[in-house]
């Protein structure tokens, strides 16, 4: 109630959405409103960067974004557009852990 909402109505809506989805216990939280939701730019991939190191990077931001939720509305594998298994399979591929520190 002490937040200076910046947006329209129907940006708010979308962040009560997101909550609901990403709520995962009874207790109802809103995200971060200091983060941003719309995609983060590319400025920390380099030219020199192999394909698999991109790939390994995207799907670790598209993780974070989902706070780690692989599957179901809201999750890593509907950002990405592909199966949730499909998405495991990669993970273990590049070695992508919520249990590892990465970047």
């Amino acid at each position: 109630m002490r937040y200076d909402w910046p947006g329209n109505v129907q940006e708010l809506e979308n962040v009560i959405e997101r909550g609901t989805i990403l709520s995962q216990s009874a207790i109802f939280w809103i995200p971060d409103l200091t983060v941003k939701l719309e995609p983060s730019s590319f400025s920390s991939i380099a030219p020199e960067m192999s394909l698999i190191e991109v790939e390994r990077h995207h799907i670790l931001q598209t993780l974070r974004k989902s706070f780690w939720k692989i599957r179901g509305p809201g999750g890593a594998a509907e950002l990405l557009d592909i199966h949730p298994s499909t998405l495991y399979s990669r993970m273990k591929k590049l070695g992508i852990s919520k249990t590892k520190t990465h970047e």
